[in-house]
Order: C-alpha cells, then structure tokens, then sequence
C-alpha cells in the first residue's frame, strides 16, 4: 500500500512531460550505449589491422599495471614498419571525403557541434552527422590520428537524442536536454564513468561554473543504462590501472597548486596552437576534403620522431602512472602531442580532444612530479601521483569543466584517493585561465545562451501587453503570392524586415518567409523566374495580437528562434498589423530593467 501514496508524490513531483523524458532517457542511454559498443569495437579493429598488423606498432597496453620488470622507458626509439607513417594520411582522406562530402558540421572534435546545436540550433542535429561521424572518427583514430573518442560519441549519442525528440514532435526544450542525454549516456560508457559523463554534460555548455540543471536527472538516467550496457559486454574494470595513492600530506597543497598554475599556463598555449593551425589550415588553397589527408601527412613526420602520438596514448599514460617513463620522454611527448592534436583536429579530421588532453596533462603532471621530487623530496610523497592529477588540471583548465572532470578522471582510473588535491588543481587551473577553452561553442552563461534567452526576461515583463510597443514595432513588408523571385528580390533589397508576409489578392496574409528561404531556394536548380512568393512562404504562421502579454511572445520567439513575429488583428488573424521583432523587445526589456535599478537606487 505504501507504494501508490509514493508513486502520487512522484507524480505531483513531476509533470507528465517529466516523466516522458525520463522515460525517453532510458532509451536514448540504450541507444548511446549501443553507439558507445559499435564505436568501441569497430575502431579496435581498425586500430588493430592499420597499426597493429600493417604499421607493426605496438604501444604499451592501458588497464593493465605495469609489472616491476617491465623495461623503463628512456627513448622515443619503436619498433615499426615505415607504413606507419602513410596510415594517418589514409585516414585523413577517407575522413575529409566523408564529412565535407555528406555533414561537413560533422568537422572536428565533435563536441562543439552538439554545444552549438544545444544553443543555436534548437536541439537539432541533422540524421546523417552521427553515422558521418562514427565512420570519420573510426578511419580518424583507427590509422592513428592523435585524438579520442569522447567527441564522436557526445555527437552521436547527442545526435540520436535530438532525433527522437524530434520525431516525437517535442518542444525544443526537451529536444535539448534529450540531447544532452544522448552526450552524458556516449560519454558514460565511453570511458566507464556514469557520474563523470552526466556531469560533463550539464557542465561543459558554460565557461563560468554553471550546470545546466533541468538536464541533470535524464543526464543520469542516460548515463547509468549507457554504462550499465556497455560494461555488460566489455567488462567492469576502469580504463586505467593505477597504484593505490592516498593524500596524507598537506603541506604537498603547495606544489599541487603550483602544478594547478603549469596546467593553466600550458593549456593556454595548447589552445593557441590548436585554433592557430586551424586557422592555418583554412588559408590553404586546397579543397577542404584535402586539408586532413595533409594533417595526417605532417602528423606522419612528426611520428618518425616521436611514434609516441599516434593514436589514442593511454598506454603511455598507464605506463607513466606506475613511474616508469623518464622525465625528458614526458616532456617531448606533452609538447608533441599538443602539435599532433592540432595536425589531427584542426586540419578537419574527425576526433575529440578528451583523450590527448588527458595524455599531454599526464605527461605535463608526472614530468613536474618526477622534477618536484628532485627539488623538494621532502614535500613530494609520491611523483606518481603527480600524472593523475595533471590529466584533470589539464583537461579542466582547457574545458571550464572542474567537476565533471575530477569526477571522469577518479572513475576512469578507478582511484578516489587523491580527491583533495584534484579538487584544488582543477579550480586552479580552471580560473586562472577563464577565458581560455578548447571548445569554441562554449558560451559564458546560461544568460548568454540563446536557448535561455526567454527564461530572464518574463518578470519584468510580467503584465506588459504587445501593443505598448506598437511604436517599436515596423511596417510590414507584404509580398503578393504570385509575385516572382527576381521581383521579391528587387522587392526587399532596401527593406528593414527579417521576415516578409506573402498575401492575397485581399491582403490577408496566406504565408510568411525569412531571407534564409529565400537562400535555401536560390541553392536549388530551379530557374528564379519559375518561382513565386507562396512557393518560398511557410503557411504555419507564429502569430501575436495586441492584447497578449509580452511573455507569452517573448516564449514564442524563443521556442522557434524568430528573429521577427507578426502582430495581427484579433478580429481577422490574417491582417498583419505590423512586425515586432526580438530585439525591440529585448531593447525595451532593457529600459525596463534600467527604470527598476533606478527606482531601487532611488
């Protein structure tokens, strides 16, 4: 009996659209973990076949300790084939064909894509990038690209969440926490951390420490089956082995936070070379399919020198967790991983950035370990230490995602004891460098997101009716139906408007069309003379009336991303009275909140 009063709390604790979406998070973790399993094992194999068997390159193995016997690691010598270093410009072309052939938004790391598609794009994420992208990243980090998995599984997995919102006809509210579910479920599985997962999800939207928290519960729901499955199949060990570490000294804060400083300050640097050989890479006068087979070329040379880049480098990491690579070998490594990454990534290959930022930071971690231990042995209890904490403040620094990372780093080395000083590291990194992140769709602040754009604009105009800004609102700019393309054109090239009403032969409004159609038509092969307006015009119409209250239309704007909406007559909804657009409303929002602070300050 006691179980129907607890399932009536629930639901008086949670709307019928709660519950839908923690329903549709246990699918969308399935699927992600599905996702998460294909992508796993199809980039083994691929990784197996071009490295392993064709290149012979053979790197220490991760999630396994590293035995006492085992040979110290003093040279960036290998053994390998020369066909290594043609493999990456294989994968680069197969990548670059791909993407800028079918999804070229699924370029790059992957994760900025879901970021702008959260923001800017309403949740939506075309069908085809997430499979674009699992065949671009496995030909990417399967011939030995320096770049990780994170990235390609938080757009697919983000991907797949936006399309069942979308073909459940969801608001584009739940289409965006679907989303985030769909990362925080990939993310999860990915690398054995469920908490970690959901909270990179909620957190890695925002430079300032903000969660996005009404994704929090579906970003867990998500992430536990994600990971739940995953583990089913591949096991329940953490992806990386480490020793048993302890914090016990506190007077090693000293050095943890000067380390929290190293990271910053090479983070930084990290950054600048990345988007700087970005940038590099677009002035080169070459078709873009081509630039990542040319990152791959020049990531082939470096890897003559330091075959330590290729590919995902966790083995290093597991190698240097047990204190069993030289100093001068973490420091090459760190700084040529760095220019790998940016060769990989930056030049269009398809890869996230989690997996070489945590090897640059392991490396930066255990190089300052091993040298804090010859300056200061008395405060250093354990240089080893020094690599798991380095790959958090790292990461942290470059991502603005303190939390979620201390918590994705303890979880995949299954290592809780050095919680303290991750902490501290982590925040350290993280504001001493605020401005600095590796993800460029990051905005500051829920206040600054345009999928927020509404929630902080409904108090003060609580009450305020439309027609108070009838005055700020404009002429419409009415195109008959039949008129042609060539005239439409001729029609609004000096018009003020975003958005244009088509109307009839009475003047009622039948359609309305944004300059956006007008460019999607212009990219079809269809003559311009054979088009006319109502062939461009959508027929559903967001609408406003007078008499409606500001935050009733401001919600409106923000559930479609409207730059403009008509304002009709209640008696005859066709007859558009004038355009009110977005930014006169936010331009009076304004006024309004300058009158409150005076009447305060007064």
């Amino acid at each position: 009996m006691g179980f129907i009063p607890s399932l009536k709390y629930l639901r008086t604790s949670f709307s019928e659209s709660g519950f839908r979406l923690l329903f549709l998070a246990v699918l969308v973790g399935i699927v992600a973990g599905c996702g998460a399993l294909f992508f796993y094992y199809a980039t083994n194999a691929v990784d197996h076949l071009m490295l392993g068997k064709i290149g012979n390159y053979h790197p220490p193995l991760e999630g396994i300790p590293v035995s006492t016997d085992s040979p110290f690691i003093d040279s960036l010598q290998l053994d390998f084939s020369w066909l290594l270093f043609i493999l990456p410009v294989i994968g680069g072309l197969i990548s670059g064909w791909l993407v800028y052939t079918y999804a070229p938004e699924a370029e790059g790391h992957g994760t900025d894509g879901a970021l702008e598609a959260f923001h800017r794009k309403g949740g939506l994420i075309r069908t085809r990038v997430p499979l674009v992208k699992t065949i671009a990243s496995i030909a990417t980090i399967g011939t030995g690209g320096s770049a990780g998995r994170e990235g390609p599984i938080a757009q697919i997995g983000a991907g797949f969440g936006s399309f069942i919102a979308t073909k459940l006809g969801l608001s584009t509210m739940d289409r965006r926490i679907l989303l985030l579910a769909g990362m925080a479920g990939g993310i999860g599985a990915t690398f054995r951390s469920p908490l970690g997962g959901a909270l990179f999800a909620v957190e890695v939207l925002y430079r300032d420490p903000e969660f996005e928290h009404e994704g929090l519960i579906p970003c867990i729901i998500s992430s536990i089956m994600a990971y739940s499955l995953f583990g089913a199949v591949t096991g329940w060990e953490p992806l990386l082995a480490t020793p048993h570490f302890r914090f016990d000294h506190p007077q090693e804060l000293i050095l943890f936070g000067v380390l929290g400083l190293v990271c910053a300050l090479l983070g930084k640097f990290y950054v600048k070379v990345f988007y700087g050989m970005r940038d590099l890479f677009k002035r080169l006068p070459i078709p873009n399919w081509l630039k990542p087979a040319v990152g791959g070329f020049c990531l082939g040379i470096l890897a003559m020198f330091v075959p330590q880049v290729l590919g995902s480098g966790y083995g290093w990491v597991q190698s240097a967790l047990y204190g069993n690579m030289a100093l001068w070998v973490m420091i090459v490594i760190a700084l040529a991983k760095i220019l790998a990454t940016s060769l990989t990534i930056s030049s269009g290959g398809s890869g996230g950035v989690f997996a070489p930022s945590l090897v640059i930071g392991a490396m930066i971690g255990g190089a300052f370990g091993a040298s804090a231990e010859i300056l200061f042995p008395l405060l250093t209890q354990d240089p080893r230490a020094y690599v798991l904490i380095g790959m958090a403040g790292f990461f942290a620094g470059v991502a603005n995602a303190p939390i979620a990372t201390l918590i994705m780093v303890s979880e995949l080395t299954g290592n809780y004891g050095l919680l303290a000083p991750l902490m501290l590291v982590c925040v350290v990194a993280m504001l001493t460098m605020r401005k600095n992140s590796i993800y460029e769709k990051q905005v500051a602040g829920r206040f600054d997101s345009p999928a927020h754009l509404g929630d902080f604009v409904i108090d003060v105009l609580e009450g305020i009716s439309v027609s108070e800004l009838a005055d700020k609102g404009h002429p419409p700019v009415c195109v008959p139906s039949g008129m042609p393309l060539p005239d439409i054109l001729n029609l609004i090239a000096t018009a003020k408007g975003a958005y244009y009403p088509v109307i009839n032969s009475e003047g009622l409004m039948t359609g309305i069309f944004s300059v956006t159609d007008i460019r999607r038509i212009l990219n079809e092969d269809i003559p311009p003379g054979l088009i006319i307006a109502e062939d461009i015009a959508t027929r559903e119409v967001m609408t406003a009336t007078p008499e409606e209250h500001l935050p009733q239309v401001m919600k409106r704007l923000t559930l479609r991303n409207l730059d403009e909406i008509p304002v009709v007559d209640p008696d005859e909804p066709q007859k558009v009275l004038y355009m009110l657009s977005r930014r006169s409303l936010l331009a009076y929002y304004a006024e309004q909140v300058e009158k409150t602070r005076e009447g305060m300050a007064g």
